[in-house]
């Protein structure tokens, strides 16, 4: 019976603050081992008040349409990246933002989001850059709750703000222009990973359909595996394969661990996804290229590979 009066609560859109999650009695169910929590088990504990659920979309309205319940919105473009500068969001802002959303430093984080969770994994990664505990993914993200016609509110919730603090700062996680280009010229020892579609990666195509070319160069980095983002997950609800599937799907193409890698795409959230299943499921050292190929592509005198010799603008 309280648990039809939580779930009838919050999506008549009362304002869902700490104290009434506390009223509610819920008690949090140890979360599960590992990186990843199945619907199941965030339906049953939405109502604990040392749960935050975070939703990172990037389509307009999705949020405001219809979320999980208590889920509070992270926009990708504002919030976790910079307004103006090509970066990721700076070490103030984000305090602010989680202190907004009452996030402590033993709050249990749900990130999810549309797409296929990739902005959702980028929202790990920046998470992870910036030390945060207890971050998990809903695997199979929006896409999954709402197939199972799991509870959906469009209400915002408020909460209690807190005064997080970032006590580290792993920069380590995150390659840059020069650490891809020492890999392509075979002055380091990392394995680069092209999760983009085989027609980026042959360079037949700029961009995927539908999205603005932001290159001037079609292609991949010299070396670099091409493993697209989609063979990580399952076609039929976009949960994350098991981890032996992982391992056999890498080692296919050589990686397995015994090297540094690199992962990287157009603008860094397709990477983000791949970050996640080789960084935190499969527990290999791996970093994130957010330039991706808009700036590798864009780069003056960096090596490319063009299979399909793709001009720019050619007439």
């Amino acid at each position: 019976m309280a648990a039809k009066f939580r779930f009838a609560h919050l999506l008549t859109g009362a304002v869902l603050t700490a104290a009434t999650m506390t009223a509610a009695g819920a008690v949090l169910a140890a979360a599960p081992q590992g990186p990843l929590v199945d619907t199941a088990w965030l339906e049953k504990n939405l109502a604990d008040p040392s749960l935050r659920v975070i939703e990172v979309s990037v389509n307009p309205g999705v949020y405001e349409r219809g979320h999980i319940p208590g889920a509070v919105n992270f926009s990708w473009h504002t919030d976790l990246n910079d307004t103006v500068r090509r970066d990721i969001v700076g070490k103030a802002q984000f305090e602010a933002l989680l202190s907004k959303a009452g996030v402590r430093p033993d709050t249990t984080v749900v990130l999810y989001g549309d797409t296929n969770n990739w902005f959702a994994a980028w929202g790990a990664w920046v998470f992870d850059i910036y030390g945060v505990q207890n971050v998990k993914l809903l695997d199979g993200g929006r896409k999954k709750w709402e197939a199972e016609n799991r509870p959906l509110s469009n209400k915002a919730p408020e909460f209690a703000p807190s005064a997080y603090q970032v006590t580290t700062v792993n920069e380590g996680l995150r390659a840059r222009l020069a650490d891809v280009k020492a890999a392509a010229e075979g002055a380091s020892d990392v394995k680069l990973v092209d999760i983009r579609s085989p027609d980026e990666y042959q360079g037949k195509i700029f961009a995927p359909p539908g999205i603005q070319e932001l290159s001037i160069r079609a292609g991949h980095v010299p070396g670099a595996v091409n493993v697209p983002w989609g063979k990580a997950v399952n076609e039929a609800d976009g949960t994350f394969k098991s981890a032996e599937e992982l391992k056999k799907l890498y080692a296919g193409v050589g990686v397995d661990g015994s090297k540094p890698v690199i992962t990287y795409c157009r603008i860094g959230e397709r990477s983000s996804h791949t970050w996640f299943a080789l960084s935190k499921i499969l527990g290999y050292q791996v970093k994130n290229y957010d330039g991706s190929w808009t700036e590798y592509g864009n780069s003056v005198g960096a090596p490319i590979s063009n299979p399909a010799g793709t001009v720019w603008a050619a007439k």
